[in-house]
């Protein structure tokens, strides 16, 4: 009986591992421990140390000082100033009226002259003897009137007791009057070289003070009334002198309303106004206006208005810069405060009051011009109101501060 191979055993599979408990347990029980641990921790804190005291209570801010008074009020009148430039009431340019070389000048580069002055004078020769010739041909044209009417004389009589004709007669008369007429044309030459040599000598057209001289002696000058004359010096009126400005549109509206009001005299009628020159503090000139232009300009948005002021001691030369100053209210009450004292918010203008219980209350306000170096208020400030002017950093609305008295003062003048 044949062997047979013993049959293989097949190895035992192996077990299958255990199925993971389930992760919501996990969970729970992880959350079971850490919640006892920090239940004992914390229990063992309170009972090994005390409760911390309940801080106190943050304390409220320290009432701040400040300086404050009330608005000042005076009786002022308002001006209005602006800056413009001197001028010469009379300004001349001299030139020539006739051509000829500069013979002499009559004067000093700089000085004063008078109306009548002599100043320059062209060598009077070649016009002299035009008016000579000019002489002779009036001469000669008298001897042809002279001849003319003894024929017309002659011709009257021998008509009469019919010895001519009458076109004799009419040619006699006709010579006679071309003769008076050429006479007369003679005579119009001789005033023309007559005036001709008077413009040889040149005069001063009206008083006031002579610029340099601009030709030397010897000179060809070119004259007459027309084309390229040359120029022989300038003479400047100085007392009295003007003083031009340009005042805004609104400043022009502004004093027409008060015009139209009755609270200003019209400034076309003399109205007194002041000026200094740009050394001085005070106004020292007094004169009135006498010009106001007649439209606005439209490219700058301004109109130009004049006034003219004594200059006795020929102090302002025309050319020369000053302020003017015009009256732009009749007096009235004014509230007074420092710049100091307002606060700009955007485009508000903003005083900062205290009232009776030391509150600050902003308010806001219209300031005017300047006077004397305080701020006009037109309104929204009484002069009732208490004002902060001093302390203003320490000052936001609502807050409670410590107002201390002080007084509203005009500033020195500089330099005292």
């Amino acid at each position: 009986m044949t062997d047979l191979p013993p049959a293989s055993i097949p190895a035992p599979e192996p077990a299958p591992p255990p199925a993971p408990a389930p992760r919501s347990g996990r969970w729970i029980l992880t959350c079971l421990v850490l919640g006892a641990a920090v239940f004992g921790g914390g229990y063992w804190y309170f009972q090994h140390y005390k409760a911390p005291p309940q801080q106190a209570q943050a304390a409220p801010p320290p009432v701040l000082p400040v300086t404050v008074s009330k608005p000042r009020v005076e009786t002022i009148t308002e001006w209005d100033e602006f800056t413009g430039q001197f001028e010469a009431v009379d300004s001349v340019e001299i030139r020539a009226r006739v051509s000829g070389y500069l013979d002499k000048i009559g004067f000093e580069d700089g000085q004063m002259v008078k109306k009548g002055d002599m100043l320059f004078v062209i060598d009077p020769r070649p016009f002299e003897i035009a008016l000579k010739s000019a002489q002779s041909s009036l001469a000669s044209a008298n001897a042809r009137v002279a001849l003319a009417k003894q024929q017309l004389g002659r011709a009257e009589t021998l008509k009469q007791k019919d010895f001519t004709s009458q076109a004799t007669l009419d040619q006699r008369q006709q010579e006679a009057a071309s003769a008076a007429a050429d006479a007369q044309v003679a005579q119009s030459a001789i005033n023309a070289a007559q005036l001709d040599l008077d413009f040889t000598k040149i005069e001063a057209p009206l008083d006031g003070r002579i610029g340099r001289h601009e030709v030397s002696l010897g000179n060809l000058i070119m004259g007459g009334d027309g084309g390229e004359t040359t120029l022989l010096t300038t003479i400047v009126s100085l007392d009295p002198i003007r003083l031009v400005f340009d005042m805004s549109e609104s400043d022009y509206l502004a004093y027409q309303r008060r015009e139209q009001e009755g609270k200003m005299a019209s400034k076309r009628d003399s109205l007194p106004v002041e000026a200094h020159l740009m050394d001085e503090k005070e106004w020292t000139l007094k004169g009135k206006m006498d010009f106001v232009n007649n439209q606005v300009d439209r490219s700058s948005g301004t109109i130009r208005a004049r006034a003219v002021f004594a200059n006795p001691g020929l102090l302002i030369t025309p050319g020369q810069f000053g302020r003017i100053r015009i009256t732009g209210s009749e007096p009235h009450e004014a509230i007074l405060i420092p710049d100091s004292a307002i606060v700009s918010d955007q485009s508000n203008k903003i005083v900062m009051t205290v009232d009776a219980g030391g509150k600050v209350v902003p308010k806001t306000i219209r300031p005017g011009p300047g006077y004397q170096g305080l701020r006009i208020v037109r309104e929204g400030l009484s002069k009732d109101d208490v004002i902060i002017i001093d302390g203003l950093l320490r000052a936001r609305a609502g807050a409670t501060v410590k107002p201390e008295p002080g007084k509203i003062d005009f500033p020195p003048e500089p330099g005292n």
